[in-house]
């Protein structure tokens, strides 16, 4: 199973910094899944809340406020320097999409223009590019602004999408997979490859090997692969 680092390493350093993917490459990750939001002024940032008061002292939401503005207060770190990062250390990125949001899919749009700039890098490393989003609406999108460049997968965490993913990758759940772990099967059937994400313990990992995951996205890469027993 391919190892992909949720948000970077953030079980161990902050989630979606630049410290946390840089930490995910010393831990030996395949790639790096990362929430993409646009700031006021449509600069596309590596944040999976729409606003910072979680991560942060202060509550500003980040489709209001620019990119200096937000420089200011929490480090955001841009996808663009996650994208060159991925390039240079080969590793695949698996990209979330938020739904809803303000700016409805232009966060989509810019991030496909972005990537299309890089197409020939990216295609020179060899690295795998898969969009995701809970939306299936932006996932239909998604696939035809592919164009086959890139690949396309649904987020899943109930029965009725996971019968009618329109996709040939999943990303499940592991809470539903373990009430469920024929869902997997069908997949296979289909044809279909597994992510399953957030894989933290032993006994999902397991679980994951069992049901023929294609990937575990995890907060704990390095961890992983060592309960994985890979080298």
């Amino acid at each position: 199973m391919l190892i992909i680092a949720h948000r970077g390493a953030s079980g161990e350093f902050p989630e979606g910094s630049q410290l946390a993917y840089e930490q995910a490459l010393t831990q030996g990750a395949d790639g790096f899944e990362c929430d993409l939001r646009l700031t006021k002024d449509n600069q596309i940032i590596c944040y999976h809340d729409s606003n910072t008061k979680r991560l942060s002292n202060i509550d500003l939401k980040i489709a209001d406020t620019t990119f200096a503005q937000l420089s200011q207060s929490i480090s955001p770190y841009p996808f663009e320097q996650l994208l060159k990062l991925a390039l240079e250390n080969k590793k695949d990125l698996v990209i979330e999409f938020k739904h809803p949001v303000p700016t409805a899919g232009r966060v989509e749009r810019l991030t496909h223009s972005l990537l299309k700039q890089y197409k020939d890098q990216i295609k020179s490393a060899g690295i795998s590019i898969t969009l995701i989003s809970f939306s299936y609406f932006a996932t239909l999108r998604n696939m035809f602004m592919s164009r086959g460049l890139y690949k396309s997968g649904l987020l899943i965490n109930n029965k009725f999408y996971a019968k009618i993913t329109p996709t040939k990758i999943a990303a499940v759940d592991i809470k539903l997979l373990s009430k469920y772990p024929d869902i997997a099967r069908r997949y296979k059937k289909r044809g279909i490859k597994l992510y399953i994400w957030t894989v933290n313990t032993e006994s999902d990992l397991k679980l994951c090997e069992k049901l023929g995951a294609y990937a575990v996205i995890t907060d704990y890469p390095a961890r992983t692969r060592k309960l994985l027993g890979y080298p």
